[in-house]
């Protein structure tokens, strides 16, 4: 299977660059995979495509703001992007320009609010770094960093919570789960009045989520690796739909990479506590998920990849 098999003309001036003013207002395409068509709907009229006993999985981790900007001992200006914590305060850091940070360097952010040294370059070019400070590390970032938008937002976001769902709960992500952003508190109640079950997991989303497939075959990607849990009582929620044979809808790829590295061969899921580096393309039996909401995928990409797996 090729990668050129996933790609499409994506003209830059459709893709909006400011969030519409109500969430729940975005557009919705419909694809129902048994009856072969394709609707148009809004967002909010997702409700009339979920039944009483459903469960719909939510993915409750929060974007940090993972984007510093800092000067090295020299005064030269240098980037730095969050992406997994490893223990305590020492994080894996895409950096730039690289060629200038090597393990020793020293770099100051916020007129020294917070500082950084790398420790260790490694595989990839992203390095191994820690940080020290005064006071508490989430408060810090919010003071000085920005959030990391995808690629292709180009405007700068105004209000930060628009780049976080209304449910978002557990630090640690370097990217939204974006398909979440389209939910209202009012939405959510809605769902739950209809007798929908929300359940919840958390994987704290990488910025490998936006990276191409660069391999020429399909099958010869390497996936990234993200770090998930899901506990007891969201379990039994989702269980318990599947044992009296409704549906389960992912709210995003996250949800749905969680699920399925989660489920046996029945579908049932179980509580625990890991990093998953599930690839799913086209030929992928799905155990867990019935639906999937989902959003806008770049072309060649394994977001993409996923979602096609699921409309064939």
């Amino acid at each position: 299977m090729k990668v050129t098999d996933f790609d499409y003309e994506l003209p830059e001036e459709l893709i909006a660059q400011t969030p519409i003013k109500k969430r729940d207002a975005s557009r919705l395409m419909v694809l129902d995979r048994d009856k072969k068509t394709i609707d148009h709907k809004v967002f909010s009229d997702v409700i009339d495509y979920l039944e009483e006993g459903d469960c719909l999985v939510i993915n409750d981790t929060k974007v940090i703001p993972a984007r510093l900007y800092g000067k090295k001992e020299t005064g030269a200006s240098v980037e730095f992007l969050l992406l997994k914590q490893l223990e305590g305060d020492i994080w894996e850091s895409i950096v730039r320009p690289g060629n200038k940070l090597k393990s020793g360097s020293k770099v100051y952010f916020g007129d020294g609010l917070l500082k950084a040294e790398v420790l260790d370059i490694l595989d990839g070019g992203t390095r191994k770094v820690k940080f020290t400070y005064d006071g508490i590390f989430n408060e810090i970032l919010d003071k000085i960093g920005l959030m990391p938008l995808p690629p292709y937002i180009h405007e700068e976001l105004k209000e930060k919570n628009r780049y976080q769902t209304i449910y978002a709960k557990n630090d640690g992500s370097a990217a939204a789960p974006t398909a979440g952003l389209h939910f209202t508190k009012e939405l959510i109640k809605q769902l739950e009045d209809k007798g929908v079950n929300i359940a919840k997991v958390t994987l704290h989303v990488g910025i490998g989520t936006f990276r191409p497939v660069k391999e020429e075959n399909v099958e010869e990607h390497e996936m990234h690796t993200e770090h998930f849990y899901i506990k007891e009582d969201d379990v039994k929620k989702i269980n318990k739909a599947k044992e009296k044979g409704k549906k389960v809808f992912a709210v995003g790829t996250t949800s749905c990479r969680t699920l399925e590295s989660v489920s046996d061969e029945n579908g049932f899921v179980h509580a625990c506590e890991a990093d998953t580096s599930i690839y799913i393309y086209p030929g992928y039996k799905f155990k867990c998920i019935d639906g999937l909401i989902t959003n806008f995928h770049l072309p060649k990409s394994t977001l993409l990849m996923l979602v096609s797996a699921l409309a064939r």
